[in-house]
């Protein structure tokens, strides 16, 4: 395996975790790192839907605290999508436990790290959770990290109206059809710098209008949720936040620049309790969907309730 310089340059550094193929030909997963030297704790990013990792000041506060840092673009994702791929696209979320679990030796069995925080945003939250608990007792992650995570669908009626077992069937007959996108354009705007945010990054791989939702990647989603509600009994310390609020629209609102315009997060924190035995649930006035990526002072908070839970639960050595 070799580290080159990655997109974001220096201290970052990008490998090619090569996966076996699937239905549409050859597949990868891009693997982000940034060390601190002598640490032997790690966290590990994982991004959400239509997304990748570009949130520097996210690894800037990690290394500060003594935490080497590391991110993973998904199969079909940011760095890891390529031409001959259907964006974003699996018919099973247990397909990434693949690029997981090898990025999870790397960071255990090359790098060194002893203790892994796993960090998952949204789909990524999702992702995370379900890996999680596939793999309890195993020793792999010593906590979660889940910054508004996918756990139920939302309002947008595109969704809503297509029931569990009509998805279903037509994710198992007709995987790659094309549903109406729920992704708000105007979500992306709030957030970038040529628009109406203050953020820089790619959008060609963050595309404000998202890329096309297929049916069978929805209904793995769907399967996710479902796992959820039943109880997944992660075994390790779960921080979990969510907005206090959310916001419904389709055209802009001012809302979207202080909360949630992706998902209903009275949901998610209503399921939290579902993912383990430990869960600690913080809500945060004034979030946007990706929490780290809200005003100043809101951001200010989130890192400090994630610094207070990690004094706690995941004190340094």
């Amino acid at each position: 395996m070799e580290f080159r310089e990655d997109i974001l340059g220096a201290p970052y550094e990008a490998a090619e975790l090569p996966l076996i193929p699937d239905e549409e030909g050859e597949v990868g997963a891009t693997l982000v790192r940034r060390l601190v030297p002598g640490s032997r704790q790690a966290v590990l990013y994982l991004h959400g839907y239509t997304d990748y990792f570009f949130q520097t000041h996210l690894a800037d506060h990690f290394t500060t605290a003594g935490y080497s840092f590391y991110a993973l673009d998904l199969r079909k994702y940011g760095r890891s999508l390529r031409p001959h791929q259907s964006p974003n696209f699996v018919t099973d979320l247990a397909a990434y436990d693949e690029e997981l679990d090898e990025a999870v030796r790397v960071i255990r069995e090359l790098d060194g790290h002893t203790r892994l925080l796993v960090n998952g945003h949204s789909t990524g939250g999702l992702v995370a959770a379900l890996w999680a608990a596939r793999r309890r007792g195993r020793g792999l992650v010593d906590g979660l990290f889940l910054n508004s995570p996918f756990l139920s669908m939302p309002a947008a009626p595109a969704v809503r109206t297509i029931g569990a077992p009509a998805l279903s069937a037509l994710g198992r007959a007709a995987p790659t059809r094309k549903l109406p996108a729920p992704l708000n354009p105007h979500y992306v705007h709030s957030l970038h710098q040529d628009h109406r945010g203050s953020w820089n990054f790619d959008l060609s791989l963050k595309p404000a209008e998202g890329f096309p939702l297929y049916a069978g990647w929805l209904a793995a989603i769907q399967r996710g949720h479902r796992a959820v509600r039943r109880g997944l009994l992660v075994d390790c310390p779960i921080l979990m936040m969510a907005s206090t609020s959310s916001t419904v629209t389709s055209r802009w609102d001012p809302a979207l620049m202080h909360s949630d315009a992706v998902l209903r997060a009275d949901d998610i924190a209503a399921l939290a309790p579902r993912l383990g035995q430990h869960v600690t649930t913080i809500r945060v006035e004034g979030g946007v969907h990706d929490l780290v990526l809200s005003a100043e002072p809101v951001r200010a908070r989130v890192f400090d309730e994630l610094d207070r839970w990690l004094t706690a639960y995941f004190p340094a050595p």
